[in-house]
């Protein structure tokens, strides 16, 4: 049986991204992995797709852990984070590629226009209490070449990213500009997790690693 104290933070998300955004706020994380199988949900939108993902990682993550008969001190709090983030790009949402091939037709596609980046929020406080959010950034995309493109998908990055793309990695100068959260196209808002915590009752600065 694991004790939690004062106020935890657990990430539902496998994502080194997401983990360092958190570190780099000062906030450290406990990280446990939900093992959903995002390939089997439909949802009409990519707001909705994002959302439903973020929900079922950190109510699989929740559920786990109150199998395990965690034990949470007096006054303490746990609190389970799940996000997922999905492209919309020509009416059509995009998770990570399929292949290689499929990485580069995306490129070709997308270069020189713009797309949506959604990322959903889903937060547990493990004492009853749901709240989530989703946060959209467009993205402008660079004119890039065919030789670029090749280059960036051989590099196996855009491979295991939501819409082939990083900001934060090697295809950060692929991308011209954006409108909106940084975070959101990393894959985790900031502000709007500071937000969601706020309707918890939970001041982020409480998370600070002490």
């Amino acid at each position: 049986m694991r004790t939690a104290g004062s106020t935890t933070l657990v990430l539902a998300s496998a994502s080194p991204a997401r983990r360092a955004l958190l570190s780099a706020a000062g906030i450290d994380v406990e990280v446990v992995v939900s093992g959903v199988d995002e390939s089997a949900v439909r949802e009409p939108s990519a707001q909705e797709l994002c959302q439903t993902l973020a929900r079922m990682k950190a109510t699989e993550v929740a559920r786990r852990l109150g199998a395990e008969g965690l034990s949470i001190s007096p006054g303490g709090r746990l609190l389970v984070l799940g996000c997922d983030s999905v492209l919309e790009f020509d009416g059509q949402v995009l998770g990570k590629p399929v292949d290689a091939a499929d990485a580069v037709q995306r490129w070709q596609n997308m270069r020189g226009r713009s797309g949506v980046l959604h990322t959903g929020h889903y937060l547990i406080d493990l004492a009853g209490v749901t709240v989530g959010a989703v946060g959209s950034t467009v993205v402008h995309f660079a004119e890039l070449s065919d030789e670029e493109i090749t280059a960036y998908v051989g590099t196996g990055e855009p491979l295991n990213v939501a819409g082939a793309f990083t900001i934060d990695g090697l295809g950060g100068p692929f991308v011209e500009r954006i409108e909106g959260d940084h975070g959101t196209v990393v894959g985790l808002s900031l502000p709007l997790l500071r937000h969601l915590l706020d309707d918890l009752g939970v001041r982020l600065t409480d998370l600070w690693k002490s």
